[in-house]
């Protein structure tokens, strides 16, 4: 009989085993997974959600840890010229993470597709940003105003603004022109706010949530009631990382033909800083003036 226990011994290894890999296979698709009951309404005009506990603490934290190195002044689109330019109604830093980058950012990508039902493809990179104190990014819309931005993807349909940490005070995300559910009003009380945040409709940045607000009705009209700033971060420092999804593929080709190259040796390496979505006009043009860098952006 003693000869049987190493027989039963490696047996139950080998489940163990098993048991273990096909758990591991079960978490890593499982990160997709959505809980309908941790989203709450914020506002029916413009339609705003969050997703409390949308992001682990694990996945916060690498997506700061993939940013840190690389920030920059974040910058704006100009409304006529589509081109990106610094002004102080964002004073932001931040970078741009693209979406195969490692398998957490791919799960995360997963994770806003199957919670949206908007396709990966409509999507931007994930732009990760921070606050210091006193940095804010004042009322703006997602969506355009420029013939240049939109030849890419179209529209900016959707966006999801995930909060990496929390803030002590300050930092809010504020609709001004929305219209409050009653449930969202119940939630956050005035102690709890900036004034900045007073004045319409705020979240307040938590690690893990994540907020989704549509810019565009559902005829593909833009919605004005989407007006929407970043609060000055009074106390602490805020980290946020920030989805623009589209009304049609964002890694679409644009034109056709043999025009798939780079004109500038630098293509690569502004690519991966991010300017295909910072001076999209520069480094990906539209069908009539193609841009320069259409190879390191992927759009041919």
């Amino acid at each position: 009989m003693t000869r049987v226990w190493p027989l039963v011994f490696l047996f139950f290894v080998s489940i163990s085993l098993q048991f273990r890999e096909s758990f591991s296979s079960y978490a890593g698709s499982a990160s997709a997974i959505i809980n309908p009951s941790k989203v709450k309404q914020v506002s029916w005009k413009p339609r705003a959600f969050v997703y409390e506990g949308f992001l682990t603490d694990l996945e916060s934290d690498h997506l700061i840890s993939l940013a840190k190195s690389e920030l920059k002044r974040s910058a704006v689109a100009d409304n006529l010229s589509g081109q990106s330019k610094l002004s102080e109604v964002r004073t932001s830093s931040g970078m741009f993470i693209s979406k195969n980058k490692d398998p957490i950012v791919s799960g995360i990508e997963d994770k806003i597709s199957s919670w949206t039902f908007l396709p990966k493809e409509n999507g931007e990179d994930i732009q990760v940003l921070r606050y210091e104190p006193g940095q804010k990014y004042d009322p703006h819309y997602d969506y355009f105003a420029d013939k240049v931005n939109i030849a890419r993807g179209g529209h900016r349909v959707a966006t999801v603004l995930m909060y990496l940490t929390d803030v002590v005070k300050g930092g809010e995300t504020v609709f001004p022109s929305a219209e409050e559910s009653p449930r969202h009003r119940a939630s956050e009380t005035s102690d709890d706010l900036s004034e900045c945040a007073k004045k319409g409709v705020a979240v307040k940045p938590r690690k893990g949530d994540a907020l989704l607000f549509f810019s565009l009705h559902p005829n593909a009209i833009p919605d004005t009631s989407s007006l929407h700033a970043g609060c000055p971060v009074i106390e602490g420092e805020k980290w946020s990382a920030t989805k623009w999804i589209h009304v049609d593929s964002f890694d679409k080709i644009l034109g056709s033909g043999g025009n798939c190259t780079d004109l500038n040796e630098s293509c690569e390496r502004w690519a991966a800083l991010g300017e295909c979505t910072n001076n999209p006009e520069y480094m990906v043009g539209s069908l009539a003036n193609p841009g320069y860098c259409r190879r390191s952006c992927k759009v041919c």
